[in-house]
Formats: C-alpha cells, structure tokens, sequence
C-alpha cells in the first residue's frame, strides 16, 4: 500500500501568449500546502476506484454524489492510464481527499500526479511524474503544476518555443512539460488568503482549448513586454528579498495584464463575480494584492501572519460585497513538494 498526497497550485498567469515572441506562455505560480489532494493504492490484477464520502462532501458545491461521480471518473481514468505507463496491471485505488475541480487551484495536475505516485510507489517504482505528465493530458501549457508536485514553492517556468504552437490540440504524451526557469522559496511568513464563490467551474477540457487559441491567435504583444518588466523587476526580486507587500502587487499586476487578453473570453479582466470580489479585496490594508487563479473562481489575496485573521475578515466582506455565497480560508504555501509514502 501507498499514500501520496500534494497540495493545491496558484496560478497567477503566463508571461506571453503572443505569437510575436520567441517563447510562448512562461507560467507564474506556486504551491500551497492545502487543501490537498490524498491517494490510496495498493496493487492489483485490474483499476478499481473508490472515493470516500468525506473526500466528496469536502470539495464541491454541487451535491456530494455528483463530486463523488466526477472524482471517481477522472481518478478511473489517470489510473487505467498510469497503470499502462508503468507496465502493471492495475491498482485499487481510494480517494481519501481532493481539490475542488476546476476551480483554479490545479485539481486535474495535482489528482493526475497524485493517482501516478501513488500507483508507482505501490508497485515500487519512481512514477517520474515530470516524463509522464504529459499521457495523463497535464503539463501542456503551465509547468507549474507539475514542479508544485515536485519540489514545492513559487515557480517560473520557461514556457515553450513558439514555433511549436499549433492551432489544435496535441495527443496526449506529444509534448513535455516545461522547464523551470526559476524557483524561490516562499517566505514562512507569507499568507495565502482563498476565496471561493459559489459559482461556475473554470474553463477546462475542450473548451479551455478554444479559449486559450483564441486568445493566443489575437495576443497583443505589447502586454508580453509589460508583464516581463513586472516579473523581472518586481515579482522575482520581491519573493527572493521576501517583500510580500511588493509580491503581491506585482503578481496582481500580471494577473490584470493576462486578463486582458482573455477580456472576450471571459466577459471582462475577470470573469463574474470575481471581479466584485477581487475589487473588494484590493480595498483592504490586510490584503497586498489580489486576483483570479488561472479561470477562476478562485480568487487568491496575498497576506502575512501579521494580518491573517483582518485578511479572513475582508474575504468575508467581499464574497457580501460581491452578494454570492462562497468560502473563505487562509492558507501557508509550501517549499517541498508531494509526499509520497509506502
């Protein structure tokens, strides 16, 4: 039996979708230490799933039934998958916990790798998660993902060329996950306020893929040069020297830049209600900087122990503010990366 477990990713945008530069997407984010994904295997003759009530209840504001359905369904298939990956016949498999899906916390990276470690570690093998990311459908586009589950903390990845971009999708397995350009540790410190509105998943699968090409076909370059200047000048420098207040603004500031080249896809700089909510975050002292994680509805504001309990308070007034109904928590990002144990 093995038990692997790795937290939630924050995804604070890509530094060019323009197909005027060299390099195309270059991901920013990094890994928090919860909520977590928490896989259960041991090895056996075909893939049996199993996902445990709380593991459902804990994650969706659907019904539980329907989270446990869509969980079970996604794990069934990463684990037929990464079993043929690693040449064994199979494994049962148990959901102990899970992300909420497609909410832009990186739920399908994270259950993906997590499903392939613990399945390998059952066997006694390395699942090589990096290699084989890409047969499970992750690591396509973002790199952070993946280097959250390998080592932990704040990620720049170094994109792909651009010249490899095709208008449609690649099967599975015919791409690598991107390299890391830089990665720092995330100061003990810092805080990680989540807001999560009741609302609509984020864009994922087939129409995910429409929007980013989209997006990427009608690119305006000049952002590209805006957020690079951002991520050298303010978001690097300010997560090596740990100035959480400069941190946050900048990482807002490459998330309102990305949002513009989404504005026709997703109704806005960010799509409803996280603009509300975004908005009102901004407004509190606790909060040095605020946005949508990848497609939302997560909207992240980022904070420091000093001010965790004041952040929690204007996450609450923001989800009123914005008049939906949602869930607030305030969370540590984490330096290392998945545990994996068996």
């Amino acid at each position: 039996m093995a038990l692997a477990s790795a937290g939630a990713r924050l995804h604070f945008g890509f530094c060019n979708l323009s197909l005027s530069h060299e390099r195309l997407y270059g991901a920013v984010g990094l890994a928090l230490a919860e909520p977590r994904v928490e896989i259960e295997a041991t090895p056996a003759e075909s893939v049996a799933v199993r996902v445990r009530d709380e593991a459902a209840e804990a994650v969706g504001s659907r019904s539980a039934s329907a989270v446990a359905s869509a969980l079970h369904n996604d794990v069934r298939e990463y684990a037929a998958t990464a079993a043929g990956l690693l040449g064994v016949p199979g494994a049962t498999v148990t959901v102990h916990a899970s992300l909420p899906r497609h909410a832009g916390l990186g739920s399908g990276t994270q259950l993906a790798a997590t499903t392939l470690a613990a399945i390998a570690r059952a066997y006694g093998m390395d699942p090589a998660v990096r290699e084989r990311a890409p047969a499970l459908g992750r690591g396509g586009r973002s790199g952070v993902g993946v280097a959250a589950f390998e080592a932990g903390g704040f990620v720049l990845d170094a994109g792909h060329p651009t010249a490899r971009f095709t208008t449609d999708r690649p099967d599975d397995g015919e791409w690598r996950v991107p390299p890391v350009a830089a990665r720092h540790r995330v100061p003990d410190d810092w805080r990680f306020l989540l807001v999560r509105p009741d609302a609509g998943p984020g864009r994922n699968g087939e129409s995910e893929d429409a929007s980013m090409r989209a997006a990427v076909e009608r690119a305006e370059p000049g952002l590209a040069d805006r957020i690079a200047g951002i991520v050298t000048r303010q978001v690097l420098p300010a997560i090596a020297a740990g100035r959480a207040e400069t941190f946050g603004s900048a990482v807002a500031s490459v998330g309102r830049l990305n949002g513009a080249w989404y504005a026709d896809e997703q109704g806005g700089v960010y799509r409803s209600p996280v603009g509300d909510v975004v908005a009102a975050l901004s407004a509190s002292p606790a909060i040095f900087g605020a946005g949508q994680s990848s497609w939302g509805p997560v909207v992240y504001g980022v904070t420091d122990a000093d001010h965790a309990g004041a952040a929690r308070e204007a996450g609450d007034n923001a989800l009123e503010t914005a008049g939906v109904a949602g869930n607030v928590a305030v969370v540590r990002a984490t330096n290392e990366g998945a545990r994996v144990d068996g």
